[in-house]
């Protein structure tokens, strides 16, 4: 007689399972609850004592570490000395193991208490799905609850094909790999290792995109269950499925968002291939989004437009009146709802939340390496005047701001501000001279510098940046300082009567 062992977590569909595996012969063994909801659904199962002859102890700790289990299970079909020890010992074979581990991952979510998520680690579930997936010519291991349909049409129709069994040992590893990495980071939270001399991440894939960067890459997009206040948390309302470059633009968009997420004032974004193209901050929704657009009437077109607040009816129309990627708000009100689904290719997402990044680090993979580092969360640690010349209260206001929107910029990074609006931007440059003249000559509308403040991701390396801004009449500066020639910068400012600002914080973005 052939022998399934059945011990799942989620319930789903066992019974269904079970009943089928009795009809093609299968003698089932059980475990706990597992067996109590097979018995009462009318499936013909034994409970693993009468396999093991001894019975579940400590609570249910121990009930399938047995060798009457495992050597059933691991015992190789092929080999005689394998064959003639079960039979010497009175180890009948397990030919199916059917696992769904303890729910671990929701038991931390949840927020139970360290001894409860402590008894949520399984121990007999991943031994016997290695077990089998290690064993996989002779056992097929089910650890996917989406499998069962398969397993059966396959056994009712000549058997599983070493093909298919090689398959759900991948799975299999797959599974028991993911739940020790979860393990593993709740672990170093707990213990406060931040950067552990062993890194376990673990992600799933979420969605299959239509492609990559470009039509000639794949593009697919994973999401690590266990991720405090993940960015990416909306609803899409309208529009078709998002691509890769809008995720990763939305990710931008949603990162300076979150810059303003305590701020009084309504904030609006515009975001372009990754940078900021317009920033906004208003009493009130269309103000915020009017001045995010007039930064930059040209780069915003195509583009993502993020608001910290509800779009309104006049909003609305104004978005409407150009061609955008996606917008995302905290909400749509109706009136404006039913304005923007009139153009079928827009993406309306409504968020969620915004929160406080809880992530501990930035990552970037490097063809087998990763180069890990803490999330730039700080604006400054310090404000010091360091010119004769003092900033309003406007200008500090708008050094803040400036700071607020630099931070995000590719460097080296430039933003040009006024009144809590971005007037021009320069970012991605190799000198950050090349990054304050590519904000100014990109200054399209010729808007108005005179009394506006500059600020900088980096320090300044000469006072060329200085002499240029006060050609255009901007009065502040805010920069990190740093450089040893701080000083010429300085001077320069005093002789232009402008005032600066070091904030000793750098803000590099590559």
């Amino acid at each position: 007689m052939k022998r399934a062992l059945i011990s799942v977590t989620d319930k789903t569909g066992v019974v269904e399972f079970g009943k089928k595996l009795n009809e093609l012969g299968y003698e089932i063994i059980s475990t706990g609850n597992t067996f109590k909801k097979l018995h009462e659904n009318g499936v013909n199962v034994i409970q693993v004592e009468e396999v093991t002859n001894f019975p579940e102890i400590l609570d249910g700790r121990v009930k399938t570490l047995n060798p009457y289990i495992h050597g059933g299970i691991l015992y190789r079909r092929d080999l005689h000395s394998h064959v003639n020890t079960v039979k010497e010992h009175n180890i009948g074979s397990i030919d199916i193991v059917v696992v769904s581990l303890y729910d671990f991952e929701g038991a931390v979510r949840s927020g139970k208490s360290h001894e409860e998520i402590v008894e949520n680690i399984d121990i007999g579930g991943p031994s016997m799905i290695r077990s089998a997936a290690k064993n996989y010519k002779d056992v097929t291991v089910v650890v996917d609850i989406a499998d069962y349909p398969k397993v059966i049409e396959k056994l009712e129709n000549g058997g599983l094909t070493i093909e298919d069994k090689r398959e759900f040992a991948y799975k299999a590893f797959a599974t028991t790999a993911r739940y020790d990495a979860l393990i593993s980071s709740y672990f170093a939270e707990v213990v406060g290792d931040k950067y552990p001399e062993i890194l376990n991440l673990t992600f799933e894939k979420e969605t299959e995109l239509r492609y990559g960067e470009n039509s000639h890459q794949r593009g697919f997009l994973y999401i690590q269950p266990n991720a405090k206040n993940p960015i990416l948390n909306y609803e899409q309302l309208h529009g078709k499925e998002l691509s890769f470059n809008n995720i990763n633009d939305l990710a931008g968009c949603l990162e300076f968002m979150r810059e303003f997420r305590d701020s009084k004032e309504v904030c609006a974004v515009a975001i372009k291939h990754a940078n900021a193209c317009g920033v906004g901050l208003g009493k009130n929704t269309l103000e915020a989004y009017t001045k995010c657009y007039e930064s930059d009437k040209i780069s915003i077109f195509g583009g993502i437009v993020g608001i910290t607040s509800t779009v309104d009816k006049a909003t609305a129309e104004m978005l409407n009146s150009i061609f955008l990627e996606i917008v995302v708000a905290y909400d749509f009100e109706p009136e404006a709802l039913e304005i923007l689904e009139k153009k079928k290719n827009i993406r309306l997402l409504k968020l969620k939340k915004i929160e406080e990044s809880l992530q501990t680090y930035d990552m970037k993979y490097l063809d087998g390496k990763l180069l890990l580092q803490d999330k730039d969360v700080i604006i400054a640690e310090k404000q010091e005047v360091v010119t004769k010349k003092q900033p309003t209260v406007q200008e500090l206001k708008d050094m803040e701001f400036g700071m607020k929107v630099v931070k995000n910029l590719k460097s080296n990074a430039i933003a040009i501000v006024k009144d809590g609006q971005t007037l021009a931007m320069g970012c991605g440059q190799t000198s950050r001279i090349w990054a304050l003249s590519n904000a100014i000559v990109n200054n399209k509308d010729e808007k108005n510098f005179e009394g506006a403040v500059l600020a900088s991701d980096a320090f300044f390396p000469f006072d060329d940046c200085v002499r240029l801004a006060a050609e255009y009449g901007i009065k502040a500066i805010v920069q990190p300082g740093g450089s040893m020639r701080d000083e010429d910068s300085i001077k320069a400012c005093n002789e232009l009567e402008i005032s600066m600002v070091f904030t000793g914080i750098r803000h590099f973005k590559h």
